[in-house]
């Protein structure tokens, strides 16, 4: 469930952050997402660790909740990019 939590979490994070920006910003926004969201995803993967679980067990997760939400803001700032 936590997991879930992140994932939808980042992608209204970095929807909101696209829809608010102007579309020549865009792009910088889902940088600025991606360098922020990689900071909550180690303090996540550090929480893991810190409770017990191994490496081999939270890497997979933490994958998956960084690349979700970032491809997602990826997307969304090129597909944005003709609408100038």
């Amino acid at each position: 469930m936590r997991t879930l939590t992140f994932i939808v979490a980042g992608l209204l994070i970095v929807g909101f952050a696209i829809w608010l920006a102007k579309p020549a910003k865009r792009r910088t926004v889902a940088g600025v997402f991606t360098l922020g969201w990689l900071l909550v995803v180690l303090w996540n993967l550090r929480t893991g660790l810190s409770h017990g679980y191994s490496l081999q067990e939270e890497a997979p997760i933490q994958l998956l909740i960084f690349a979700l939400p970032v491809a997602a803001g990826w997307w969304l700032a090129w597909k944005a990019r003709g609408r100038r």
